[in-house]
């Protein structure tokens, strides 16, 4: 009994980074899931994994509070990075939907309450089912795991201080938006090439209302682009995965102080 008193601080260490990634991460973060379930599986988990980190005891004094504040830290960070790297999905649908003409109809997004564009939230929703074919939500539980090689537990400080931190986090930022803009450029390109006929048929035929027949011809070309995008899509998608899973892991090196 003694010895699972002089663990229950470490328990709590492992407790907290846990659900700050559920917090946060794909999947695990949808507000779908009630805050029951997440408080109650990172439990779960917390008390799996203080048995095979081989923790050290866990002194409860200042540098405890100290402590906690760096375990949410390491979650949210973590967590928003792989976050911001999935969203460039939503941002290549905002894309779409300005070349569609589908911005003035946006729904509300149930990750995160917010208004996503009609094609961001149609191709996101297949990117998380697509996760989920493919086992990555098992990846993230590892990525969780593993976290503790990078980033022990008994680490007091992250090195905030450090120029190669506000570098790769600005770095991923940016390559985010390069990822949204190459995945959707082929549709847009491809509904520019319609408005560029388009203006060409209006020069021709002064008589045809170009307003009233563009706005219905891109929605169907653009609905038809998107039946053959979706299994490039997924290569995409697949390679953004991979790019997650790295930026997750470097910035737990660079939080680590590797």
């Amino acid at each position: 009994m003694t010895d699972y008193v002089n663990m229950l601080p470490a328990f709590m260490l492992v407790f907290i980074r846990v659900l700050a990634f559920f917090s946060v991460l794909p999947i695990y973060g949808h507000r779908s899931i009630p805050v029951s379930h997440k408080i109650g599986l990172a439990g779960i988990l917390a008390w799996i994994m203080i048995f095979t980190l081989d923790a050290p005891e866990i002194q409860v004094d200042t540098g405890f509070l100290l402590l906690i504040m760096k375990e949410i830290l390491v979650g949210l960070m973590v967590g928003l990075i792989a976050m911001m790297l999935l969203y460039a999905i939503q941002v290549a649908g905002g894309f779409i939907d300005a070349m569609m003409g589908f911005m003035i109809a946006n729904v509300v997004d149930p990750q995160t309450g917010a208004q996503s564009p009609l094609v961001g939230s149609y191709l996101y929703t297949f990117a998380l089912l697509f996760l989920l074919a493919v086992n990555g939500h098992h990846m993230l539980l590892d990525g969780i795991y593993y976290s503790y090689q990078f980033v022990p537990l008994e680490q007091l400080f992250l090195p905030f201080g450090q120029e190669n931190i506000i570098q790769f986090v600005t770095q991923t930022f940016n390559s985010m938006f390069i990822i949204a803009f190459q995945m959707a450029f082929p549709i847009v390109g491809s509904l520019f090439l319609v408005d560029v006929a388009l203006g060409m048929v209006s020069r021709a035929v002064p008589q045809m209302n170009v307003f009233v027949v563009g706005m219905p011809l891109k929605i169907i070309v653009g609905l038809l682009l998107l039946t053959v995008f979706l299994g490039v899509f997924f290569m995409i998608v697949q390679k953004l995965f991979d790019q997650m899973l790295l930026a997750m892991r470097t910035l737990l090196q660079l939080l680590g102080g590797a």
